[in-house]
């Protein structure tokens, strides 16, 4: 497992981490959400997908979002770790239905708009 520092880290950003940043230590990941619900429910799934992984990310929850502050503590650095935990998050904050499938998805506009940048 490498080890990182905020400059190595900041240069492995881009493409599918594009939204993430190189902050204090940390890759940090901001997710704006439409009210108290919208973060909770991001909060809670980012909760699950680092427990199936058995590391887990500073969240900090607000009505408007979620931050988002990965470091591998046991390193006392950002890791390869915190890259995979990244992706994974990214990958589950992407995931759309297809449009021609059954699903509808959750809804963009109005009171039941889930996420912000949606």
């Amino acid at each position: 497992m490498a080890n990182y520092t905020e400059q190595q880290a900041a240069e492995r950003l881009g493409g599918a981490l594009a939204a993430w940043s190189v902050a204090d230590g940390h890759l940090r990941r901001h997710v704006s959400c439409n009210g108290w619900r919208a973060s909770m429910l991001i909060a809670n799934g980012i909760a699950h997908v680092a427990e199936m992984t058995w590391h887990h990310p500073d969240l900090h929850i607000s009505w408007g979002g979620v931050d988002i502050a990965l470091r591998t503590h046991s390193e006392d650095a950002i890791s390869d770790k915190d890259f995979e935990l990244a992706a994974l998050i990214e990958q589950w904050l992407g995931w759309r239905p297809a449009a021609d499938g059954a699903l509808e998805g959750a809804p963009t506009e109005g009171q039941w708009r889930y996420l912000s940048d949606a």
